[in-house]
């Protein structure tokens, strides 16, 4: 037998850190809040994408009552990323949320779903997301791209 394992880095940052980039994803992502509907959780999640050309496209949680018919923040982004600007890589993803109370204190990750869309499009890209994941009392930064945060990924080479 052989026993392996993996260890994933990351990094906290106040927001008088972040570098001026960061800061602007960041600020877009919590604008995008706004745009949530999200009428039956209140959790309000907005995301933004830096594109290679550097073109910030954003997207918000759209839910539904007929869960689980709505869509994440992360996804919608990156669809309307992919229908309108097509062949641009995904180069940084900033992500905030927050509900009635404001901001959360803690950053949140992107759930199974969005990380498996994340990987594939950064496999479409051929080069690794930065995550920059927003929270009151720190913002994570991650560098490591998305096999960082979804190890073991399915994708196109899978089924080869």
């Amino acid at each position: 037998m052989k026993k392996l394992s993996r260890t994933l880095e990351w990094s906290v940052w106040s927001q008088e850190e972040l570098k001026a980039q960061d800061l602007m994803l960041v600020e877009a992502a919590k604008q995008a809040t706004d745009g949530s509907w999200s009428p039956y959780s209140g959790f309000k999640v907005g995301a933004a994408l830096l594109l290679d050309d550097g073109t910030v496209v954003t997207g918000s949680n759209q839910e539904n009552a007929a869960y689980p018919s709505g869509l994440c923040a992360e996804r919608t982004a990156l669809f309307s990323a992919g229908h309108n600007h097509p062949g641009k890589a995904v180069t940084a993803l900033a992500i905030a949320a927050r509900n009635e109370n404001g901001y959360t204190a803690q950053p949140i990750t992107p759930c199974g779903a969005c990380r498996q869309v994340l990987a594939e499009t950064e496999q479409r890209g051929g080069r690794p997301i930065r995550y920059i994941l927003y929270g009151t009392q720190g913002t994570m930064i991650i560098e490591g791209g998305t096999d960082a945060i979804l190890p073991f990924c399915f994708g196109a080479d899978s089924m080869k």
